[in-house]
């Protein structure tokens, strides 16, 4: 993939793993269209990433808006004499909460748009990748940014895990599916980032989850979760990994980027109970 003229988009790309990505890229020599929510934002980054950047105003729940903005896209390669060599779904936030506890909205918001915001991004954008059959160029490749949370669930970002969970299950069917084009869909699962996505924990200060049995392990999460975030990988390590899958010969179809190996590792292969009870007793909730 890297003897033709190489464009991409990047959802979610005004910060975090998505400024990141766009970053690197452009690094090496990418043509990057990123979608941001706000034209504000779309201006701060054209004048931070210069010509090479073009930003698309869209949110990806906004299925009448993605699908505008892939027709504009379609132009503007159609123009250029160009096609789109990959796809960065990137855009996601997190909901953290007490399953038992959460609105049924808010996790309603939280699949809406790290699932269905991402697959309506995938169908807006992938014939310009290569699946349509009146494609004739290169295919291109989709990466989905999933998380180590898309493997392994952690208290209180059940609804996060719930989203990432079906992720994976979508990025796999989608990767089986588009192999009749040539498209590869290939995820990257970060664990801890440098990334504002955390930055929302706020609402565990909410009293149905700061009072109650529950108020301690609480505590104990929102330590984690910034602590975590403190000494996490930097978006550009991330976004060197996305280079990578989007052109490397033969990429891993998943791919793992965490500061702390040993501890995914162990979250993934312990013994569920076992993994359970190490887990209640870092966060307090084992029954007393």
């Amino acid at each position: 993939m890297t003897d033709r003229p190489a464009s991409a988009l990047v959802t979610g790309a005004s910060t975090g793993i998505g400024w990141g990505t766009v970053k690197v890229l452009m690094a090496h020599g990418w043509r990057v269209f990123g979608s941001v929510r706000d034209a504000g934002a779309g201006e701060r980054l054209k004048a931070e990433f210069g010509a090479g950047f073009t930003p698309l105003v869209f949110d990806t729940t906004d299925r009448v808006a993605v699908f505008k903005a892939s027709e504009q896209v379609r132009a503007i390669l159609a123009r250029d004499g160009e096609t789109l060599a990959g796809l960065v779904n990137n855009a996601g936030i997190a909901v953290p909460g007490l399953l038992l506890l959460m609105r049924p909205d808010e996790v309603q918001h939280q699949i809406d748009v790290n699932v269905m915001g991402t697959l309506n991004v995938t169908q807006a954008f992938a014939p310009l990748l290569g699946a349509d059959p009146a494609f004739t160029g290169q295919p291109g490749r989709i990466v989905m940014m999933s998380s180590v949370g898309g493997t392994s669930a952690t208290p209180f970002l059940g609804a996060y895990n719930t989203s990432k969970f079906a992720l994976e299950g979508m990025s796999e069917a989608l990767r089986r599916e588009l192999m009749r084009y040539g498209v590869d869909v290939l995820v990257i699962a970060p664990g801890p980032v440098k990334t504002p996505i955390w930055d929302k924990t706020g609402v565990l200060d909410e009293p149905r989850y700061s009072e109650g049995p529950f108020a301690e392990p609480v505590e104990r999460m929102k330590a984690f979760v910034r602590d975590s975030a403190r000494n996490g990988l930097e978006p550009e390590a991330i976004g060197a990994a996305v280079f990578a899958a989007l052109t490397d010969p033969s990429p891993p179809v998943r791919r793992v980027i965490t500061p702390t190996p040993v501890y995914h590792f162990l979250r993934r292969y312990l013994p569920k109970r076992l993994a359970d009870r190490i887990i209640a007793r870092r966060l307090g909730i084992a029954r007393q």
